[in-house]
C-alpha cells in the first residue's frame, strides 16, 4: 500500500504535491454523535435525503464540518457546497427536532448538478458524485494555480479518494504500460456476480481489448490485443461503492440481491496483494425499491458512534439490527477503515 497521495503521484510520473492543501493528520476517524433528525421530503427528493444522511454519518468528514474550520476560513461568494454540508450537518445532529427540512441543499440543486430539479425523482449515485465535486471545488475555491497533485490534497480527496492502477500488457510482446487516475467512489457491474466479493474479483480481473479497443504498442509498432487490469493502488480513508443496478439504456433494473460483508478487506484487489488485511467496516448504505431504475424510492441505513444502526426513511429514522441491515437489496455502499 502506497501513502497517499504523495506516492501515487511518483508513480504517476508527477511531481509531488506543492502545496498540502489538508494536512492528513488532522482527519478523526472516531466520533461521538448521537443518532440525529430525519429530513422531511420535500416532493420526490428521497434520493437527495439518503446521499445527505450517509454523508453526515461519515465520521471524518462529520468531524471537520463540525468543527467550522472551513466556513471560518471560507470567503467564496454565492454558493459553497462545503458551507452548505457544514451547516446541514450540524443542524442534523446538534438540533433537539426529529425531523429537519433541508431546503438548504434543494435550493442549490442547479449549482450541485444540472440535471437536478427540485420537483422531479433524481439518482442517489448521481447526486453522490455531483455532491463530492461540488465540496471538492469548493475546497479548491480561490487556488485555480494549484498543481493537479495537490488538489488530491482536499479534505475531500483526503477522505474518499484513492487511485485506480491500469495495466495494460501487449498479448504480443508482453510489453506492460502503466497509468493511474483518481477516484473518489468505485462502480461495480453485477450482471453476474452474486456478492460484493465476486463483483470485486471481476473489476480486477484482466479482459482482453481487441477490435475498437486494441491499442498500438510501442514496441511492436502496431495495433495489437492486449489485456488490461485495474487494481486499487492506493486505499482511501472511506470506501465507497456502487452497485449498478441499471441493466441497460431503458431503465431495466437488476433487482437481485448481491451479498456485502460487515467487514471487507480490500488487499485482494489491491495491486500489491501482499502484506496485512485492509479491513473496512460497514456504516452505511442506500437501498432502491422498484421495479425500475426510473421509479421507486429511497432509503438507508446508517451507523451511529454507539454502534447502533438506523432506518431512515426520510422523516423516519427508526434502530435495527445488523441482521436486516445486511438483507437489503443495496444500492451504494459505505465502508471506512
Amino acid at each position: 500500500m502506497c501513502n497517499f497521495p504523495a506516492a501515487a503521484s511518483i508513480a504517476e510520473g508527477m511531481a509531488l504535491p506543492q502545496r498540502i492543501l489538508f494536512p492528513p493528520e488532522e482527519i478523526c476517524m472516531d466520533w461521538q454523535q448521537r443518532p440525529g433528525a430525519g429530513l422531511c421530503n420535500l416532493g420526490s427528493t428521497c434520493y437527495i435525503n439518503v446521499i445527505l444522511q450517509c454523508l453526515t454519518y461519515t465520521p471524518p468528514l462529520a468531524n471537520y464540518l463540525l468543527s467550522c474550520d472551513h466556513s471560518q476560513l471560507c470567503h467564496r461568494q454565492g454558493f459553497c457546497m462545503m458551507c452548505i454540508m457544514e451547516a446541514h450537518v450540524r443542524k442534523v445532529l446538534h438540533s433537539s427536532a426529529n425531523v429537519i427540512w433541508p431546503r438548504a441543499v434543494v435550493r442549490v440543486l442547479k449549482f450541485i448538478g444540472e440535471e437536478f430539479e427540485p420537483d422531479m425523482a433524481g439518482d442517489a449515485y448521481e447526486f453522490l458524485r455531483c455532491a463530492l465535486e461540488a465540496m471538492q471545488r469548493a475546497c479548491l475555491s480561490g487556488s485555480s494555480d494549484v498543481d493537479i497533485s495537490s488538489q488530491t490534497t482536499t479534505i475531500i480527496h483526503q477522505i474518499f479518494g484513492g487511485f485506480l492502477k491500469s495495466r495494460v500488457t501487449c498479448l504480443r510482446c508482453q510489453a506492460v504500460s502503466d497509468s493511474y487516475k483518481a477516484f473518489l467512489h468505485v462502480l461495480l457491474d453485477i450482471k453476474a456476480p452474486s456478492s460484493l466479493t465476486k463483483a470485486l474479483e471481476n473489476f480486477v480481473t484482466p479482459k482482453n481489448l481487441d477490435g475498437k479497443d486494441c491499442l498500438k504498442c510501442s514496441k511492436c509498432e502496431k495495433k495489437v490485443t492486449a489485456s488490461k487490469r485495474v487494481t486499487v493502488h492506493c486505499v482511501p480513508k472511506v470506501f465507497t461503492v456502487c452497485l449498478e443496478r441499471a441493466a441497460d439504456h431503458t431503465g431495466k433494473k437488476i433487482s437481485k440481491i448481491v451479498e456485502y460483508p460487515e467487514y471487507l478487506d480490500l488487499r485482494p484487489y489491491m495491486s500489491d496483494t501482499a502484506g496485512e488485511p485492509l479491513l473496512y467496516s460497514l456504516y452505511a448504505l442506500v437501498v432502491h425499491s422498484g421495479d425500475t431504475c426510473l421509479d421507486g424510492h429511497f432509503f438507508c441505513y446508517t451507523k451511529a458512534s454507539n454502534g447502533q444502526w438506523y432506518k431512515m426513511d426520510d422523516e423516519s429514522v427508526e434502530n435495527c439490527g445488523i441482521h436486516a441491515v445486511l438483507r437489503q437489496q443495496a444500492y451504494l455502499l459505505f465502508y471506512a477503515r
